[in-house]
């Protein structure tokens, strides 16, 4: 077996390969697209986390291992809110690490508008966005 000089991607240079195929997005940029009904907020946090530090309100909770088949416009398991590929979907986790790593997977979907908020949801509860008890 021979070891070859191309190391694996480390996962700080593999957040940057994913955030530079598309624009993340604000708190305050993503509460106005939501507002605006131009993009679904999807809360991947786990049980704990949100039991925790509360929900946004109007944000569609899917965890993490549930979002693709919940969110795939083809997938037999999916929620009433995956119309289509041209969806906008804005991925929230807690800090803004996984939510990366989930709206590359979207797009590897075919859900090609998908994103993700940058400094997750601590970072909309920082904002002074609103946050409602779990």
């Amino acid at each position: 077996m021979t070891i070859t000089d191309e190391q694996p991607p480390g996962i700080d240079e593999l957040l940057d390969r994913v955030r530079a195929t598309y624009t993340r997005v604000s708190p305050h940029e993503a509460a106005e697209a939501a507002a605006s009904g131009d993009a679904l907020l999807v809360d991947i946090r786990y049980a704990a986390l949100r039991d925790r530090d509360g929900l946004i309100p109007g944000a569609l909770v899917i965890e993490r291992n549930e979002l693709e088949w919940r969110l795939d416009p083809r997938g037999s398991h999916r929620v009433p809110e995956a119309t289509g590929h041209d969806l906008r979907i804005v991925v929230i986790c807690n800090e803004g690490y996984a939510s990366s790593l989930a709206a590359s997977s979207l797009h590897q979907l075919g859900l090609h508008r998908a994103t993700d908020l940058t400094g997750g949801f601590q970072e909309w509860r920082r904002s002074g966005l609103p946050v409602t008890a779990a």
